[in-house]
């Protein structure tokens, strides 16, 4: 399962309100014939139902709505979804059952752990979209973006592939842009200075998302491209 000796939690609660009949019978029945085999994912065809053009990892998908959108809209690339939430992961079996995707698997559990098992260059794009910003100045240290978490993503991407940021909250962003520069592996796609306010073509969004903007908070989208080499400092 990874090294998990001595780590910090990243992540909140396992769980919130108690599963409606249908979501627990789909965590009970579904769940485990989707649950990502960390043991095969160094080779990420043995994953899936059969080989897929593509790969792509979602870190914290909350309530699955842009992993599910995803995957709908690609079913030729593999999607690997990391949630420990299971409530959430409960509406994204809902989302699954409902519409028939086959290219999904799922990690209900601490996201280094996929990162820890996944090949060198096996994946095309990852996405982590609002995660918890652990506000309190002494709880940064648990924030998903470090350097130890993006060496990981570097490691895992192939050269040219995207990593995609959303947060609606701007300390984050620039916590991650501070993150990415110092590691040096990525390059900031931006080419003017407004878009990062701008959310990618035929972005689905997220349920977070949605309450976010209602709320009069700003979201903020980040893509990088993974360098060929390190080029640390630079954006």
């Amino acid at each position: 399962m990874g090294q998990t000796e001595n780590r910090r939690f990243i992540y909140g609660r396992r769980q919130g309100h108690r599963l409606h009949p249908r979501q627990a019978k789909l965590v009970d029945s579904l769940l485990p014939t989707l649950r990502l085999d960390l043991a095969q994912a160094k080779t990420l065809d043995k994953c899936f139902d059969r080989p897929r053009q593509s790969y792509a990892l979602e870190i914290g998908f909350g309530g699955g709505e842009h992993l599910a959108a995803r995957a709908a809209a690609n079913p030729d690339t593999g999607y690997i979804g990391c949630e420990p939430f299971i409530n959430g992961v409960a509406k994204l079996l809902l989302s699954i059952s409902e519409d028939g995707m086959n290219n999904i698997r799922i990690h209900d559990d601490d996201a280094r752990d996929v990162l820890d098992a996944l090949p060198d260059g096996g994946l095309d794009v990852v996405y982590l979209l609002y995660p918890d910003p652990w506000h309190k100045l002494r709880h940064n240290k648990r924030r998903f973006i470090s350097q130890k978490n993006v060496q990981e993503i570097f490691r895992v991407l192939r050269p040219g592939g995207q990593f995609f940021v959303a947060s609606d909250i701007a300390d984050y962003l620039a916590w991650t842009l501070s993150h990415v520069k110092r590691h040096g592996g990525f390059s900031w796609t931006a080419k003017r200075a407004d878009d990062w306010l701008q959310a990618p073509p035929a972005w689905p969004g997220t349920r977070y998302e949605a309450k976010a903007i209602a709320a009069g908070r700003q979201p903020g989208y980040l893509q990088f491209e993974r360098r060929a080499a390190l080029q640390a400092g630079y954006l």
